[in-house]
């Protein structure tokens, strides 16, 4: 079986795979056939893979003859891969109905793994919480790069500095990371989530809880934010002003798996924050939490910057394709049997649960509803 690792698109520096993963999957007995200069932002070069005895190849070389192809964001519009191929990258398949239609057209079968369902067998192969970790990690730190002032207090013969205070909308995987970042810098940190069970991990971490009470219940939606109710959402926002407009850095992380983010952060806020204040805005690629986001750029609102940034694992590009190296190949291993041969269990819940076509046709649930 040929194993093809693509090199990734829009500036993305990771890569699927860096050298130590080709290798791991060669000791399962698969031909590894990797794109020219697919490493080259991740600082793993084309030697360093052919020398634990991968091949390089073209881009074309790969698609037209692959079994298995591996990436980040998948193929290009241009690319055509073999009919039949099987390919699994981080696809976003609930935005983007119809380019999973087209590789179901293609005969293509389409694994995405951040459709897989979010149990703890699966914690070992989830790309999502693997790259939201070192997104809120990066966010900090590119919030303390942009804000003028320091993030700790510090006191000096001139004076004291006093510390920043940082607001993170939503205590997810980045929210949590984030918290962690922010204080290990010195600042004051509050944060909201609808979700009241993350109350405890976040005052763990010494951040203040903002707490909105009659929120919808999100035991049962895999670790992600439900819709709530116009009743909710009044008094949300209500509280979310009342934070938003005392702090000096806001990073927004809510996301809903298959819609729009949700608006959090309103023009009427930005208009009472203080001058010199950032915001960085991780949910930019699904629409933002600020209404004034822009995704990829930095809007400047009457003297505060609105940073739209959900690619920032690329810019820790050689850890982020380590880890996201290592989800692979605890994913691959339910998929390739002992001979190097695909096998695709479809009676295993992760396979079944990430599986978005297969024989022509679409077979993700959500996909097909959503």
């Amino acid at each position: 079986m040929i194993v093809g690792i693509l090199k990734e698109k829009n500036g993305d520096q990771r890569v699927a795979m860096l050298p130590e993963s080709v290798q791991t999957l060669i000791g399962m007995k698969a031909e590894v056939w990797v794109e020219s200069g697919a490493g080259d932002g991740a600082f793993a070069s084309d030697t360093a893979y052919a020398d634990i005895q991968a091949s390089i190849k073209s881009r074309t070389e790969i698609l037209a003859n692959a079994d298995l192809i591996i990436g980040i964001e998948g193929l290009r519009e241009d690319d055509s891969a073999k009919n039949g191929a099987v390919l699994l990258a981080q696809l976003q398949p609930l935005f983007n109905k119809e380019k999973m239609a087209t590789f179901a057209s293609k005969g293509l079968s389409v694994f995405s793994l951040d459709a897989i369902p979010r149990t703890t067998r699966a914690q070992a192969m989830d790309v999502l919480s693997s790259q939201a970790n070192l997104a809120g990690y990066k966010a900090v730190i590119l919030a303390a790069h942009h804000y003028p002032r320091l993030f700790p207090m510090l006191m000096t013969a001139a004076g004291t500095v006093t510390p920043a205070k940082v607001l993170i909308l939503g205590a997810g995987v980045a929210g949590l990371q984030a918290i962690a970042t922010a204080k290990r810098l010195g600042a004051v940190v509050e944060v909201f989530d609808t979700r009241p069970a993350v109350k405890e991990e976040v005052m763990s971490l010494g951040a203040k809880f903002v707490e909105v009470e009659g929120a919808a219940d999100a035991s049962k939606a895999g670790g992600y934010a439900v819709e709530q109710s116009e009743e909710y959402k009044q008094k949300q926002a209500a509280k979310i002003f009342e934070h938003v407009i005392k702090s000096d850095i806001v990073i927004t992380t809510a996301q809903i798996p298959g819609r729009k983010a949700p608006i959090l952060v309103t023009k009427a806020m930005l208009e009472k924050m203080k001058q010199g204040s950032v915001i960085i805005d991780l949910a930019a690629s699904t629409g933002g939490n600020c209404e004034l986001t822009e995704n990829a750029k930095i809007v400047d609102f009457n003297g505060v910057k609105i940073v739209g940034n959900s690619t920032l694992p690329s810019d820790t590009s050689s850890d982020a394709s380590k880890l996201y190296g290592k989800n692979i190949i605890n994913f691959l291993k339910l998929i390739i049997d002992k001979e190097g041969n695909l096998h695709l269990n479809f009676e295993d819940d992760l396979v079944k649960g990430c599986c978005i076509s297969h024989n022509g046709e679409i077979v993700h649930d959500g996909v097909k509803t959503n």
